[in-house]
């Protein structure tokens, strides 16, 4: 099957490069870049995207216009991404669901996560917490198992979407807990935050670049983060392994990739533009108040982790039983 039927049978629409493929390597960039974000305004990815673009286009002297195009567990913006020409016009922000996920959760992908791309950069990591509304009835990770507990499949948690690391980690969750809680996912963080904290969901694992400030605020109260040791921007949060709960680490990581086949000359050029967009104070302003963590580094150390997840969470998907398809 051609790529763009490819597109049409994922619901989006091929995806239209900017220009024609640059006369020559020396002059890139010689036009604005579109970076793709293949979910919604307003969540973590999304943020972090915006706040990397800005400082990107002091370093690259160029527009970077960012394109959100959500859907099918971030295989949408994906395939167009994969679609596009690689010539470093064409960026996304690839997570998780990509990275690590999508090929364990699908029975048949359009594209090769480890082939079909070239991986550029590291962007960060940062960990999910398990929030509840200040009204649940549970002030520790042990009030919350012995409440979902007594009441398995009646309690019910909110995601991003259905393969998000936010389902997953919950999914993880359940499956070493021994208990039964009822998904409900949404389009985007933002919106499954908002309910959350509107109380028509009683919980979920919220990541700390999109969920920090709403449980700093109160709004929402978070029983316990997904690292492997406290964040320094909730020193007083203990962890899922302090609770009880081994052997379950979950983050979101992000970073950048292109098209296959971007020329090398260009892949390294935007690997240290942005590497040196990491060090912004801008960026570092916000990845300290979001809790993120930076990953700089090379393309190969970028791939090299995003592969090591993928390794990591496929047992994991299969013992849960999740499947997209």
């Amino acid at each position: 099957m051609q790529r763009r039927h490819l597109l049409a049978a994922l619901g989006a629409a091929p995806f239209a490069p900017f220009a024609p493929l640059a006369r020559a390597q020396g002059s890139w960039p010689a036009q604005p870049i579109r970076w793709v974000v293949p979910y919604p305004p307003g969540g973590g990815t999304d943020v972090l995207a915006r706040t990397v673009a800005e400082a990107l286009r002091a370093e690259l002297g160029q527009q970077i216009v960012v394109d959100n195009r959500p859907g099918a567990s971030t295989n949408i913006g994906s395939q167009a991404v994969a679609s596009a020409r690689p010539d470093g016009y064409t960026v996304m922000s690839a997570d998780n669901a990509l990275l690590a996920y999508n090929e364990h959760l699908f029975s048949k992908l359009p594209f090769n996560p480890d082939k079909d791309f070239t991986y550029v950069a590291g962007l960060s990591r940062f960990p999910l917490a398990l929030v509840v509304h200040p009204d649940f009835p549970a002030r520790t990770l042990g009030d919350f198992l012995a409440h979902v507990r007594a009441r398995p499949g009646e309690v019910n948690y909110a995601s991003p979407g259905n393969g998000s690391p936010h389902h997953l980690a919950m999914e993880m969750f359940k499956h070493r807990t021994k208990t039964f809680l009822t998904h409900i996912p949404y389009r985007g963080a933002a919106p499954a935050m908002q309910d959350v904290m509107g109380g028509q969901v009683p919980c979920m694992f919220l990541d700390l670049a999109a969920g920090l400030p709403v449980i700093q605020s109160g709004k929402v109260r978070a029983l316990a983060i997904g690292s492997g040791q406290r964040v320094p921007a909730l020193p007083d949060l203990p962890t899922l392994a302090e609770g009880g709960v081994a052997d379950s680490e979950v983050y979101a990581f992000q970073g950048v990739l292109a098209p296959a086949g971007l020329p090398a000359q260009v892949t390294e050029r935007l690997n240290a533009a942005v590497n040196q967009a990491l060090k912004a104070p801008a960026v570092v302003q916000r990845m300290q108040a979001f809790g993120m963590e930076p990953l700089p580094g090379t393309p190969a150390q970028f791939h090299a982790l995003a592969r090591a997840e993928a390794r990591r969470w496929g047992p994991i998907i299969q013992a849960t039983g999740v499947k997209l398809d």
